[in-house]
């Protein structure tokens, strides 16, 4: 066993060797690319000095304020600082870019700030590569050369993390959800249902609450399910609304799904949202990770489980309206994968939690590729953008990147130009100022991470975990009395019942035989009396003297009279 362990962690080792020599080659060409770029028009100065001036202007804030990074005016200005307002985090924002252009680090950028300003943070860490923000970031020439380009005081920094996995699937503290409280419109999405299923659904969830029948797990809704369309029918009926083969698909569905290992994510204890509102003991704010590499394969499940994490911060948190800074910043990525194939119901709950969450103190920062990815009543609710580089490499492409550019303030950019060229680490950005008003579109060239770039070794990740102070409140599921204890002992009960109606009609009826058969005898009885009586001949025949005469004839005809 040691022996393969260490040749997986060799193994281990050498990917990431590999993986860093690959983009050590990408980083090499893409500076290779921005230098062989210098005679672009896009690349030389696309701003006049009043131009930068008003971008230097419109991002120098009286309030504190995230570093985003510095201008690029044909080269990167350190004096002209493009930040965000930390009192404006909350008002959401949006990281897009291809892949590879530098999203999941502006993420990490964002987090590192945030965290250090005191507000705690949550993200989907997709690949694993946000888990190295424990550990200090190591420095090169080129990471140096880079920030000092840009005016960063960069040094390594390590910050406090909480690692989560959904249902335990993985290293992470797991996160649990109830059946009952993830609902049937996030479940409905999870499954897959169409508008007559999550409809149905509904009902299924509001028979159980009538029946005080917990859903706390996949098995409850199961048992439920096959309830409604068995012994329980008459019950479905009585609701209305849903056909037995309506149920059947729903209970096929959950079925499939269960079977797919999804069960493990549903059920007690279930997560408190609140814990991820906590601060270390230095005052900073607490990132948490939700490991997702596990469920990989289940983009609907994790982007749908995020969005329950979401919801039920709305439903717990106070009203808080407008503060210093967020009590919490969530980042969603891939958020792509919440709105695929998304329900009107489903578009609309996540429309009204992204438009009232912010009076509660959260901030949402959406990442995806596109702009477009996001519905318009979602996207115009966003005060931020940091668009790194889009390709177009077809007409789709083109027409994504023409409604980016729309989305956009008017600026003395050609944008469908600039944001095709920028290099990777650099993005298109304006935000919201403080005043409400978006601050003047500036190229810029981003800050560079402190904590470190690539993934923790899982063996930190286990010592991290080990000692989180949440895995004694989450690290075991409970299994206590739900519904599919309580229909089955219903079951038990209507089938110990059944038996006893049984046993009891069997034993009438044998009665009832036994009485039949006892009449008929008292009635053959009587009649073979009547006979006798009835008849002068028989009277005789049955008297003392009919009976000598009668045993003188038979021994007569015998031959054995007596002599």
């Amino acid at each position: 066993m040691s022996d393969e362990l260490a040749q997986a962690q060799a193994a281990l080792e050498a990917a990431r060797k590999a993986q860093a020599e690959a983009e050590a080659r990408i980083a090499a060409l893409e500076a290779a690319r921005q230098r062989a770029s210098d005679d672009d028009p896009a690349r030389e100065r696309p701003l006049d000095e009043a131009a930068v001036e008003a971008v230097r202007a419109g991002y120098a804030f009286d309030g504190p304020a995230l570093e985003l990074g510095a201008l690029v005016n044909g080269d990167p200005d350190p004096e002209a600082k493009v930040r965000i307002p930390l009192s404006m985090l909350n008002r959401h924002g949006l990281i897009a870019g291809a892949t590879g252009t530098g999203k999941t680090k502006t993420l990490q950028v964002l987090a590192e700030q945030l965290s250090a300003a005191g507000v705690p943070v949550f993200a989907a860490d997709i690949k694993g590569d946000l888990s190295g923000v424990a550990q200090p970031g190591e420095s090169d020439s080129a990471l140096l050369a880079r920030t000092a380009g840009i005016g960063q005081a960069w040094e390594p920094t390590a910050f406090p993390v909480e690692y989560f996995a959904l249902g335990g699937r993985g290293v992470g503290v797991p996160i649990r959800a109830t059946v009952l409280s993830f609902g049937p419109t996030l479940l409905a999405k999870v499954l897959g249902l169409n508008a007559t299923q999550e409809s149905s659904l509904a009902i299924v969830f509001a028979y159980a609450d009538e029946q005080q029948l917990p859903l706390l797990d996949l098995e409850d809704l199961r048992e439920l399910l096959l309830w409604l369309t068995g012994d329980g029918k008459p019950e479905l009926r009585r609701l209305g609304g849903v056909s037995t083969q309506t149920a059947g698909v729903i209970l096929r569905e959950v079925t499939a799904f269960s079977e797919q290992g999804a069960d493990v994510f549903f059920g007690e204890p279930e997560f408190d949202p609140q814990d991820l509102l906590r601060t270390s003991a230095d005052g900073r704010g607490i990132i948490s990770l939700l490991e997702l590499p596990s469920v990989a394969s289940q983009p609907a499940l994790f982007s749908t489980f995020l969005m329950w994490l979401l919801a039920d911060l709305f439903e717990e948190l106070p009203e808080v309206g407008d503060l210093d800074k967020p009590k919490l910043v969530f980042f969603f990525d891939e958020a792509h994968l919440l709105f695929r194939d998304a329900s009107k119901d489903f578009l609309a709950a996540i429309t009204q939690t992204v438009r009232l969450i912010r009076s509660k103190g959260v901030g949402i920062v959406f990442v995806t590729q596109s702009p477009k990815d996001l519905p318009a009543d979602v996207l115009a609710q966003l005060g931020s953008r940091v668009q790194h580089q889009l390709r177009a490499h077809t007409p789709d492409d083109a027409k994504a990147l023409r409604a980016a550019v729309r989305t956009y303030p008017t600026s003395g950019y050609d944008l469908e130009q600039v944001l095709t060229s920028l290099g990777t680490g650099e993005a298109v950005v304006t935000v919201m100022g403080e005043r409400g008003a978006p601050t003047p579109v500036a190229w810029t060239r981003m800050r560079a991470p402190q904590g470190s770039m690539d993934p923790s070794p899982e063996a930190a990740l286990r010592r991290a975990v080990e000692s989180s102070s949440l895995l004694g409140r989450y690290g075991t599921a409970v299994d206590r009395e739900s519904a599919r204890e309580i229909l089955q002992a219903r079951l038990r009960s209507a089938e110990e019942a059944a038996q006893r109606a049984r046993e009891l009609a069997e034993a009438e009826a044998e009665a009832a035989r036994l009485e039949r058969e006892a009449a008929s005898q008292r009635s053959r009885s009587r009649g073979r009396s009547s006979d006798r009586s009835g008849s002068p001949v028989t009277d005789f025949i049955g008297s003392r003297t009919g009976q000598t005469i009668l045993r003188e004839i038979v021994r007569g005809v015998f031959g054995n009279r007596r002599r």
